[in-house]
C-alpha cells in the first residue's frame, strides 16, 4: 500500500506486527486483542470480548497508560525531501531509521518546489504570527506571479546543484564528499520503524 505525498513523495506500509491472534490477514481488531492481552498480563486474563475490551482500550489511550501500546508497531518506507527528515529526526521516541544517505549511490534528481499559491498564502500567514518557528520576515510575498518568480529562481539553483554534483562526481570525488552541494529539498527515502507508542507520540505532535 503507497499512498503519493506531493510531487515526488510517498509512504508505504513495509511491515506491522503486534497481532493477539495468529492470522495470514491479521486486521485492524487482530492488533488491538494483542493490545489488550498485553495489558491484562498483570491480572492473569486475556481478551474478554469487545463490549467489555473496547473500553478498556478507550482508557488506555486516554489515561496515558502506553507500555501495552508498546506491543504492536510498523514498518514504513517514505520519500520526502531531506529537510523533512531532519524534523523526523528530532523526535525522542523509538524510531529506528535507515536512509539512503548518497553515500553508495547517488541521489535521484527529485526536488521539492512548494505550490505557487500555497507558498504565497503561507508566506503571507507567516508575517502574521508571533510563532518564531513560522515567521519568516516582515514582508511577505506580494503576489501570485512575485512567488511564481522565486519558484523560478529555486529550479534554476536545483539545477545548478544537480550540474555540480554530478560533475564532482565524475572528476572523481567519493559519493559522501561529492553530496557536499546537494540541497535539503532534494528527496531521499527512507525506513521508519517503531511501536505503537512510538507513533502515536509522533502523529500526535506531527498533527
Amino acid at each position: 500500500m503507497k499512498i503519493q505525498v506531493l510531487d515526488h513523495g510517498y509512504v508505504e506500509l513495509i511491515e506491522s506486527w503486534g497481532t493477539g491472534k495468529q492470522g495470514a490477514c491479521p486486521t485492524d481488531l487482530d492488533y488491538e486483542v494483542g493490545i489488550i492481552e498485553a495489558a491484562r498480563m498483570s491480572t492473569a486474563k486475556g481478551f474478554e470480548g469487545w463490549e467489555r475490551d473496547a473500553r478498556l482500550l478507550a482508557f488506555l489511550y486516554k489515561n496515558k497508560h502506553a507500555t501495552p501500546f508498546e506491543m504492536a508497531g510498523m514498518t514504513i518506507e517514505v520519500a520526502a525531501p531531506i529537510f523533512v527528515f531532519r524534523e523526523w529526526h528530532r523526535h525522542r521516541v523509538p524510531f529506528g531509521y535507515n536512509e539512503m544517505s548518497a553515500r553508495y549511490v547517488p541521489l535521484p534528481n527529485e526536488n521539492y518546489i512548494p505550490n505557487a499559491q500555497v507558498l504565497l498564502d503561507r508566506s503571507r500567514a507567516a508575517a502574521k504570527t508571533t510563532n518564531r518557528q513560522a515567521s519568516g520576515t516582515d514582508e511577505p510575498l506580494q503576489s501570485l506571479g512575485h512567488a511564481e518568480d522565486t519558484l523560478t529562481a529555486l529550479s534554476l539553483f536545483y539545477s545548478a546543484a544537480d550540474k555540480l554534483y554530478h560533475e564532482l562526481l565524475d572528476h572523481g570525488w567519493p559519493k559522501e564528499l561529492a553530496r557536499l552541494c546537494v540541497p535539503v529539498g532534494r528527496y531521499s527515502r527512507m525506513r521508519a520503524t517503531s511501536n505503537l507508542r512510538g507513533w502515536l507520540a509522533f502523529l500526535t505532535l506531527r498533527m
